[in-house]
């Protein structure tokens, strides 16, 4: 959906992308989000919570090495100690936006996997699942950056009601409510899907599905510039820069 080139360098050609700071203190926060629902109810504190920080942060270099090249220009440890600084605060706001102390997750980070009547198959991975007593589900996702703005909330959306439909194809239950906590800008933003959302989700999947299968086949993939084209890894590929994609590796057929 962002940029059908985007999708063959990470999906097709798997070209290799350096690891972002962004993106790993997403990691991080979330690694001690998930961990603090470890403690019981009563010792879950936002200093127990920025506590957690440091001893996750060398569980996810040992699980992913690449991610101390982030650093590896800082020897004095000034970036790094103000990143970790970045990550707690980031923690810590989150008990502005919800009461661990009075949550007990159904789940947390849990793979869900669901195959459409089309054949096509969904995968993804939650942050929580909740379940009230009276068996109301819901979904919530953890955002380290900023609310998007009214205008953008939908595109936002889409991820939750995809969880949302894996969950009903699934358990044949719609959730209550799908819930983004962004700890960037301390907002909260809820959703209450209906079926009817759900089914239009669906359709647009095997939209979707169809145009990657057709790109696939006959390796023609657009790029579709946007202000994140700035971040990219693969400027140096993109015909957007002047750069010219390495040899399409399928075959192809004619259109």
């Amino acid at each position: 959906m962002q940029c059908p080139l985007l999708y063959r360098f990470r999906v097709i050609d798997r070209l290799p992308e350096k690891p972002s700071e962004a993106a790993t203190r997403g990691t991080l926060v979330h690694a001690v989000l998930e961990r603090l629902f470890d403690a019981p109810a009563g010792e879950r504190t936002a200093p127990r919570a920025r506590s957690l920080v440091p001893g996750q942060w060398d569980r996810l270099r040992e699980s992913r090495p690449e991610v101390a090249e982030l650093f590896a220009d800082d020897p004095g440890g000034e970036r790094l100690s103000r990143w970790l600084g970045e990550a707690e605060r980031l923690v810590e706001r989150w008990f502005s936006l919800e009461d661990p102390t009075r949550l007990e997750p159904a789940e947390r980070e849990l793979f869900v996997e669901a195959e459409l009547e089309s054949g096509l198959r969904l995968r993804g991975i939650i942050d929580r699942v909740d379940i009230a007593p009276t068996g109301e589900v819901r979904i919530v996702d953890y955002k380290t950056g900023k609310a998007p703005r009214p205008e953008y909330a939908e595109g936002a959306l889409f991820q939750m009601k995809f969880y949302a439909l894996v969950v009903w194809r699934l358990k044949r239950v719609v959730p209550r409510r799908l819930q983004l906590v962004y700890l960037g800008s301390g907002d909260v933003l809820t959703y209450d899907p209906v079926v009817a959302d759900l089914e239009r989700v669906e359709r647009k999947l095997l939209a979707l599905w169809e145009a990657i299968r057709s790109a696939t086949e006959s390796g023609d993939w657009r790029p579709r510039p946007t202000r994140l084209c700035g971040w990219c890894d693969h400027q140096a590929v993109c015909p957007e820069f002047g750069g010219t994609p390495p040899p399409y590796p399928l075959p192809v057929r004619a259109v």
